[in-house]
């Protein structure tokens, strides 16, 4: 029983011998019980033996830590030094104890175990696991003292050597410099380890640091040294996520994410050559850029380090592209169509819901994954359907409805359905694995979701009045009064007043998507011409994130798997595609004016894809059970194929349903 603790505890000559002996007597060869009682005897001596040393040295550091509080010659910090350093020697000694028979512990309950039952083993090796954590955590602590105790004794040596000669002036400012570089460390430097160590949730793992390149330290060392000082090395847990460095312990000094940054230009160089090979074959240059990111990305060439940093960077270009959308599209546009863009989105969602639950009912598909799927499909692009209105004719005829302000209209109240499915998932998890009585709290549940929505909404659009009315005129008339000769401060000024619709609506729980094009519309009030000047500088950011964007869904896009399955993905897709389309006829044939209802065709062609946030939304739904990894990567392929379908139905419908005088423009 305690051949593995005499391992640990005899002397290293001794080592070789004691394995094979133990081995001997494991195996029941070479060893009679005499020498099997006599070599159990020796070694639980010197087990007993190191014991009482132990003892003897922490009566020994008890009388010195007295010795040094009676001793009257030292000063109290000198008094507190010596005192901490002989504490961190007794916490070492004692862990040191603790860790031996936590391992005699271990060792009997693993004897007493089932060899054939898991649940026992992986009980076992959890436990195992934990008091590996707390020890790790304990040993860093004790490091990290020693290390301060090592700073202060230098520093000590440091001030008993300037005691002992004469300072130069320059000696005395450098000596200053360092006590206020000292307390300002001190003052900046967040305790996030200890602070976060001890709160419910925190779990300590295992990680490993992957530092640069051997080819890359012998090229340049220096700055393979310096780097280290500055962590900007790679942390990968058990789980294989990946994590870089977000918040430095030393503020003072800067840093950058090179990973990030190689990312970034590689994005950016490769996508010209993406964006002009599909404007040559007569595809929208986001195809390229989609191209692009599947390059780079996992299924191509792996180079893309910081994937979660470039998709939160191309969220801005999503933000950016709205509000531009918002610009184009004018309040008295949207007072016009708003009982179309509330109503249509409303029906195609309860009907594609609808339609999947009776497929799911056929298929044997549970009713929270057929909710799901559905609600995930019957959503539709708003960035890819503002890239084929940009620059489009819009002009409304009279006793006529636009086709692009319906379009838009539905698509914006789209985005406000991602916002209320994304708070009502949770409760989709629990429903989905609750009782018949648990359901049903759950849906009184989601209906306090959905009043809270709508009240947020409401409070959405009062302060959307409020700023239009009193707010909006004066600050751009300020705007447009100090960047006069400065294009820099109406710029910046604009992307305020973007993130603080942004902002709020967040804070009242709805899409931060809508937010951005209420912002748009606002500006939209003061007419053509700030229209015009606003555009002609926020279209060149918006085009740059756009790309980033674009190839972020790239990074997702998985063309083995296309392969593999392309028969069934194609018949998914086009199912899908001509089910959206035909739902969204049948709904806009009950809502559209007669004199309007050319424009159905368009509408239906332009909402018939399915959006690029079933990305995010399969995703979470993965993680929370929801779907399995199979109908995760279906919906990535789903989407990916009716992405790129849909430049030609969208044409198609232009070619059919618009007349030719606006035909040239629309395209």
């Amino acid at each position: 029983m305690f051949s593995l603790l005499c391992y640990q505890l005899v002397n290293a000559a001794e080592h070789e011998d004691v394995v094979k002996h133990a081995i001997k007597l494991h195996r029941g060869k070479g060893a009679a019980a005499t020498q099997r009682k006599q070599w159990f005897l020796e070694n639980c001596r010197k087990l007993s033996g190191l014991l009482r040393q132990k003892n003897v040295v922490l009566n020994k550091l008890k009388n010195a830590i007295r010795a040094v509080e009676k001793d009257s010659g030292l000063s109290n910090v000198e008094k507190i030094f010596q005192v901490h350093t002989f504490e961190i020697f007794q916490k070492e000694l004692n862990e040191s104890e603790n860790s031996v028979f936590q391992a005699i512990h271990g060792l009997q309950r693993a004897l007493q175990g089932d060899y054939k039952d898991v649940v026992n083993m992986k009980e076992s090796s959890r436990q195992r696991l934990e008091a590996l954590r707390d020890a790790a955590i304990k040993e860093e602590t004790e490091y990290v003292e020693l290390l301060a105790a090592e700073k202060h004794q230098a520093e000590a040596l440091k001030n008993i050597q300037h005691q002992n000669k004469s300072l130069s002036i320059l000696d005395e400012i450098l000596e200053d410099v360092r006590k206020a570089a000292d307390r300002l460390e001190e003052e900046i430097e967040e305790h996030a380890f200890d602070d976060n160590k001890s709160m419910r949730g925190v779990n300590f793992e295992a990680v490993l640091r992957v530092e640069e390149d051997e080819a890359d330290s012998k090229r340049n060392i220096s700055k393979r040294e310096v780097e280290d000082d500055l962590g900007l090395s790679m942390l990968i847990d058990s789980q294989n996520n990946q994590y870089i460095l977000t918040k430095p312990r030393d503020s003072t000094i800067p840093r950058a994410d090179h990973h990030f940054i190689k990312d970034i230009v590689t994005i950016g160089m490769l996508s010209l050559p993406c964006g002009w090979l599909c404007t040559t074959i007569g595809l929208p240059t986001m195809f390229g850029y989609i191209i692009c990111g599947v390059l780079l990305g996992p299924s191509g060439l792996n180079s893309i380090k910081s994937i979660v940093q470039v998709e939160t960077l191309g969220e801005f270009g999503v933000f950016f592209t709205l509000f531009l959308v918002g610009l184009e599209f004018s309040p008295e546009r949207l007072r016009k169509v708003w009982k179309i863009s509330l109503q249509g989105p409303c029906y195609m969602t309860l009907l594609m819901i609808a339609v999947g639950l009776l497929w799911g009912r056929l298929l044997q598909i549970r009713p929270t994954q057929s909710v799901f799927i559905s609600t995930c499909l019957s959503l539709s692009s708003t960035p890819l359907v503002s890239r084929f209105l940009a620059g489009s004719a819009r002009g409304d005829k009279e006793g006529y409805i636009d086709y692009s302000s319906v379009l838009l209209g539905m698509l914006v109240m789209q985005d406000v359905q991602l916002g209320l499915f994304i708070a009502v998932m949770p409760t989709l998890i629990q429903a989905g694995v609750g009782s018949y009585s648990s359901i049903i709290m759950e849906v009184l549940r989601i209906l306090i979701l959905v009043g809270q929505i709508v009240f947020s909404l409401a409070a959405v659009f009062l302060v959307c009045l409020v700023t239009k009315t009193y707010l909006i005129g004066p600050y751009y008339r300020k705007l447009n009064v100090e960047s006069k000769g400065n294009k820099e401060i109406l710029v910046l000024g604009i992307s305020a007043f973007i993130f603080l619709m942004l902002t709020v609506t967040e804070l009242l729980d709805v899409s931060m998507e809508l937010g951005c094009f209420l912002a748009g519309a606002l500006i939209s009030s003061q007419g053509h011409m700030v229209t015009e000047e606003i555009m002609s500088c926020i279209e060149p950011i918006r085009d740059f994130l756009a790309i980033i964007f674009f190839a972020s869904i790239g990074l997702h896009v998985f063309p083995t798997f296309v392969v593999y399955e392309l028969t069934v993905l194609l018949f998914l897709t086009l199912s899908v595609v001509i089910m959206k389309f035909v739902l969204a006829v049948l709904v806009l044939s009950l809502i559209l004016p007669k004199s309007s209802q050319y424009i159905k065709w368009i509408v239906s062609a332009g909402l018939a894809q399915v959006s690029e946030f079933s990305f995010v939304l399969g995703s979470r739904a993965r993680r929370a059970g929801i779907i399995s990894r199979e109908v995760y990567l279906l919906i990535l392929s789903v989407t990916t194929l009716s992405l790129l379908l849909a430049p030609v139905l969208w044409r198609t419908a232009i070619m059919k349903c618009v007349p030719r005088a606006e035909r040239r423009l629309s395209t």
